[in-house]
């Protein structure tokens, strides 16, 4: 048994000692001196053994109780809670309700009672149990929230209002209890009591033009339209600006099909700096869905979008929305690029926009526009990693080897537990890149290792390291684990083939390197000339030299042409 609901039980079964003194006393009446007295100690010592952990011993202490005494309803609710451990939930349904048949008036064990009914879906029951709780305490609210759920299910419409009508008490009238009223008179078609709860809620609130903004659309949808004129008048009246009114009467114009005074009320809207962004992007969404359902003509929605965001106070959600139409719409790749940079012109922080810039313009290889891109976006999002990556790669395409790593250094000092693992995978397998070419290879071995920390199945990075590894001489067996990977992951990528065969060789396994380089020319179109003269050095030592002067040969020819080449084929001979 846990622990926590252990303290819990003993705090519940203290106050249900303390709750039932009278019933106790009663029971003395009945129970002889002697009796009462084994039955308190055997009850107390049960307490103990509890509080010491001792729950098997406790739990045979409590059925003593039952057998001095079988009329004690404490031990009854104490034993419950041990027949939940042991998810004996009919013996403890038993002794729930023989605990609160024993003390009618205790709330604790009504309560769990009443809970243990839900939990079993014993709601006829429960209703039971949580209306004799809201008799014993009117101001219950959390009482009456369970009978309005429990009502609810049950479709009891009248007890639902009964106990809506009770929460109002305590409360006093609310917008939500009223609404509550409304939805439950529409379930049962009582139009005139939905509407005069309406009613009530205005007249009690009567500077509150949202409830008479909320009669205008009652009236309307339930085809009462020149009344809900009326209250949409009396609105604007008071208040010319209301946006909540003059979008119910949007809705009017279109029921009435009253068209063109729509699209007038809509154009207004749409123009006025009054209108927040929210019901703007609302309404442009409706209009293209309307487009869209008439044929798709953009030449109108193009032209609305410009218009909007010609006004004073252009929005950056509506640049962006125009941006995604244009995307939707197929539109040419420079027209949604436009589009782009006016929401950045607006808004320069928006990291989504920006983004999509990035990733839009990579494609034409323009690196000094993706640079450009990046710089400010690390000023305005200094936590977005993607920034410092495009930053870094479009700095190690161009060659700038010192200002990629630095971008991609100050990536690295962004990291956090949330950070994409992929992307900060593929930043320490370039920084890595970089390090082992300016020849600082013991630091681009800690990058590749924490790539593989955050990715251990960053191919590019398993087959790097694995090579530089057996360049170097060292560490073959982790080279070669770590290169089988790459292998079994792109069976027919003549590089990583490359690289296994190269790494057996390493390690004098000269045969299997045969094999594994015949795959790999295989794979290429046109191997360079370094593959070729693995596959020569490879040959050699296999004892087939002609075979390995062909391929030096194709190296020289390749532009792999270095001073040991030239030797080998001279002497025709493998040499280190």
């Amino acid at each position: 048994m846990k622990r926590h609901r252990i303290v819990n039980i003993l705090i519940g079964l203290l106050c249900a000692w303390m709750v039932t003194t009278d019933m106790a006393a009663q029971e003395t009446s009945v129970l002889s001196a002697n009796d009462q007295r084994r039955y308190e100690y055997f009850y107390l010592e049960a307490l103990r053994e509890q509080q010491q952990g001792n729950y098997a011993n406790a739990f045979a202490l409590l059925q003593h109780c039952l057998e001095i005494n079988p009329d004690a309803a404490e031990a009854y609710y104490t034993l419950s809670s041990y027949y939940v451990e042991m998810d004996n939930d009919s013996a403890m349904i038993r002794c729930m309700q023989k605990a609160a048949a024993l003390a009618p008036d205790n709330d604790t064990y009504l309560e769990r009672l009443g809970q243990t009914y839900l939990k079993t879906h014993k709601y006829d029951e429960a209703i039971d149990i949580y209306e004799q709780l809201a008799d014993h305490n009117r101001h219950r609210e959390d009482v009456l929230d369970v009978l309005q759920q429990l009502y609810h299910y049950k479709k009891d419409y009248p007890n639902l209002i009964a106990t809506l009508d009770r929460i109002e008490l305590i409360e006093g009238n609310s917008e939500e209890t009223a609404l509550a009223k409304m939805q439950i008179y529409s379930l049962q078609g009582k139009k005139n009591e939905e509407f005069r709860v309406l009613k009530e809620l205005v007249q009690k609130h009567p500077y509150d033009l949202n409830y008479r903004v909320m009669t205008g659309n009652w009236l309307l949808q339930n085809d009462r339209p020149k009344e809900a004129l009326n209250e949409y008048r009396a609105v604007l009246k008071q208040d010319p600006d209301n946006q909540a009114v003059q979008f119910s009467l949007l809705d009017y114009y279109k029921a009435q099909g009253q068209d063109k005074a729509a699209e007038q009320l809509r154009e207004r809207l749409l123009m006025s700096d009054k209108t927040d962004t929210e019901n703007k992007v609302l309404l442009i969404r409706q209009i293209i869905n309307e487009n869209e359902q008439a044929g798709g003509d953009s030449t109108a929605v193009l032209a609305l979008f410009e218009r909007v965001l010609d006004t004073p106070k252009p929005s950056a959600d509506i640049a962006e929305l125009r941006a995604a139409y244009m995307d939707l719409k197929k539109m040419p790749t420079d027209s949604i690029n436009a589009a782009l940079r006016r929401v950045l012109q607006i808004a320069p922080d928006n990291a989504g926009a920006r983004l999509h810039l990035i990733q839009s313009v990579w494609g034409t290889e323009d690196y000094d526009a993706v640079i450009a891109l990046c710089r400010p976006a690390l000023e305005y999002n200094p936590d977005e990693m993607a920034f410092y990556y495009y930053l870094g790669v479009a700095h190690y395409q161009k060659d700038e080897h010192d200002e990629a790593l630095d971008a991609f250094r100050r990536g690295v000092s962004q990291i956090n537990s949330e950070s994409n693992h992929a992307i900060v995978s593929d930043f320490y397998s370039i920084m890595g890149d970089i390090l082992h070419q300016k020849g600082l290879d013991d630091e681009a071995f800690a990058a590749y290792d924490s790539c593989l920390q955050w990715n251990p199945d960053n191919v590019p990075c398993l087959n790097n390291y694995a090579y530089y590894l057996s360049v170097r001489g060292e560490d073959l067996q982790k080279a070669e684990r770590m290169s089988y990977r790459t292998i079994k992951a792109h069976p027919d990528s003549g590089t990583y083939l490359d690289t296994y065969a190269w790494i057996l060789f390493m390690q004098g396994r000269y045969e299997e390197a045969q094999i594994y380089i015949d795959q790999a020319l295989k794979n290429y179109d046109e191997p360079n000339g370094e593959v070729l003269e693995h596959a020569g050095d490879i040959a050699a030592n296999n004892g087939d030299i002609n075979k390995a002067l062909d391929y030096w040969q194709q190296a020289l020819a390749a532009g792999g042409g270095t001073t040991l080449l030239e030797q080998k084929i001279k002497q025709k001979k493998y040499l280190k």
